[in-house]
């Protein structure tokens, strides 16, 4: 053999060598964590804080031009749909939820009906919109579909009024079902009288939405308060973003209520994504992963984050709960 021959030989067996070590060293590398592109969700990198088991998304909502918007809506986002949703869940480890029928179509809960049966029952329930002229047969026919409650937004007003808020509470008492309640903390202040005679269980929205500037301090918060004592009352630590003068990432101001709210009955608090996030426009939407590491400044013990994003949600929705050993 030449030394040319030789030389060619040693070469071809370097270059295999290195080839050889950097296919070992690539997998060794780590694989880059999946990247979740959502719509109506900033950032793609999927949440840092684990999710439980049977975690709890506790407030979301679909969008479907193929459902006409309610006369006077003024929340009109473009579509969000159940796999949409699914990609969000793949992000933040959720694996339960509850559709929260929105303004956008008043009394017309066929779409969010629809999707919760598209998403699945056994891990999926409804709040609905009804008026006072809904039938006790068709209350009936909704708690059989896995509807929970019903909800009045008195600040996207429009199908619901403060007038119909106690007779209808009086009618859903005996299922269980609670009023889910979108109101200014304001607003809460000024209705603490007829808010505390409530038979129904209550859900406040987005961490009551207290008056920036008053925050803690507010007749809102304190009528909260004295809900909470009953134990009858839920608050939502969800829509950190709204009213926030602090903002993101941290949102500190409106991570502090959120302390607060938890402090006054850990029991009581649930978490929701607000997702798609309708009140914020294309360029501003929320990062959700963030949203729920949140939680764990709001709730830093692991122990009782579990109790918001399971237990409790299971409690006030009405899902299976695990056996304690």
């Amino acid at each position: 053999m030449t030394d040319t021959q030789l030389g060619r030989r040693a070469a071809m067996a370097s270059a295999a060598g290195l080839l050889a070590a950097a296919s070992q060293a690539q997998a060794q590398t780590p694989a880059a964590p999946a990247a979740h592109n959502v719509p109506s969700s900033t950032g793609t990198t999927a949440a840092r804080t684990p999710a439980p088991p049977n975690a709890t998304d506790c407030h979301f909502h679909i969008y479907n031009a193929r459902f006409p918007a309610a006369a006077g809506a003024t929340l009109l986002p473009p579509d969000a749909t159940v796999e949409n949703y699914r990609a969000l869940q793949r992000r933040t480890g959720t694996t339960r939820g509850v559709l929260v029928q929105p303004s956008t179509y008043g009394t017309d809960n066929r779409l969010h009906l629809e999707s919760m049966a598209a998403l699945g029952r056994a891990n999926f329930r409804m709040v609905a919109v009804v008026n006072d002229q809904v039938t006790d047969a068709e209350l009936r026919r909704l708690n059989g579909l896995g509807v929970r409650g019903i909800r009045f937004n008195l600040v996207q007003a429009g199908a619901t009024t403060l007038a119909m808020l106690e007779p209808l509470s009086r009618r859903i008492a005996a299922m269980n079902w609670h009023v889910q309640l979108h109101m200014t903390g304001t607003q809460i202040g000024e209705a603490n009288d007829l808010l505390l005679r409530l038979p129904s269980r209550i859900v406040f929205d987005h961490r009551m939405r207290l008056p920036v500037a008053e925050r803690l301090n507010s007749p809102g918060f304190t009528t909260g308060l004295r809900l909470l004592a009953r134990g009858k009352t839920w608050v939502k630590l969800s829509g950190l973003y709204m009213d926030s003068q602090a903002g993101p990432p941290g949102y500190a101001d409106s991570v502090a209520v959120a302390k607060a709210l938890f402090a006054a009955n850990p029991d009581r608090m649930v978490w929701g994504s607000d997702w798609p996030h309708p009140t914020e426009a294309a360029g501003s939407k929320p990062d959700d992963a963030n949203l729920l590491d949140l939680l764990a400044e709001c709730v830093p013990d692991q122990a009782a984050r579990n109790r918001v994003l399971v237990d409790n949600a299971a409690e006030l929705y009405d899902f299976p709960r695990a056996r304690r050993r």
